[in-house]
């Protein structure tokens, strides 16, 4: 649930995301009915867990000078859109400084929702994957083969699933019809993802999204959903 807002009167700018095919809802080749809520799905910047490819979950490492850059960046393509209506971020600090870049330029209201946290990696914690599986060979193994497997002190990839399908309800729900801005973290994101395509837990070792990319997906109000974009770095050339 969210848990505290702050910010400004919404305000607009003009345009999309455009060369995305951000257009009208594809309602007539899906059968989907109502209007949709549409996440964009903003991840965080670099950290200097993740520019050195460190699991980084509960920890909170703030944005390196690169990160606070590509969190500008975002921020500036996301100025171009009209329709944007709130932020929706998880509590963590890289998270938090990205949005802030975001509310800056948009002055849009933000809420920080737990649900939207990225996976406790437990004692893996600021690892690379080299190190964690030569602490842990065969829990390691099993954990990136059973998602019903939890991280050392940590969490399974089956219980973020569950609270992010919790925050997606709870999202659509408090949204309905609106276009929300989620900045999150990148089992998070690729989780909403997944519930978009609904997809399979293998999904989450197949799919890439960059620092600061963009994603887009849209759930509709007879259960219906529709993915139109998947990590967009086109602001951060």
């Amino acid at each position: 649930m969210a848990r505290q807002t702050k910010g400004a009167d919404v305000v607009t700018g003009a345009g999309s995301l455009r060369g995305t095919g951000q257009t009208a809802p594809p309602a007539a080749w899906s059968g989907a009915k109502g209007a949709p809520t549409r996440l964009i799905l903003l991840r965080h910047g670099q950290t200097e867990y993740s520019g050195q490819r460190r699991y980084s979950g509960r920890g909170e490492p703030p944005l390196t000078d690169i990160g606070q850059a590509q969190a500008k960046a975002a921020a500036s393509r996301l100025s171009t859109m009209a329709d944007i209506t709130s932020v929706a971020c998880s509590p963590l600090r890289r998270a938090r400084q990205t949005a802030d870049a975001v509310v800056e330029q948009l002055g849009l209201p933000v809420a920080y929702w737990d649900t939207l946290t990225e996976t406790d990696f437990g004692a893996w914690e600021g690892l690379t994957f080299a190190e964690a599986s030569a602490r842990d060979p065969e829990l390691h193994r099993a954990w990136l083969s059973d998602p019903s497997v939890p991280a050392p002190d940590g969490e399974s990839f089956e219980a973020v699933h569950a609270r992010v399908s919790q925050a997606r309800d709870e999202l659509v729900a408090a949204y309905q019809g609106c276009t929300v801005l989620v900045v999150s973290h990148v089992t998070p994101i690729k989780t909403l993802l997944r519930l978009g395509l609904d997809a399979g837990p293998a999904i989450l070792f197949r799919l890439h999204l960059d620092l600061a990319s963009l994603s887009v997906v849209e759930f509709y109000p007879d259960g219906n959903a529709s993915v139109r974009l998947v990590n967009d770095t086109a602001h951060l050339a």
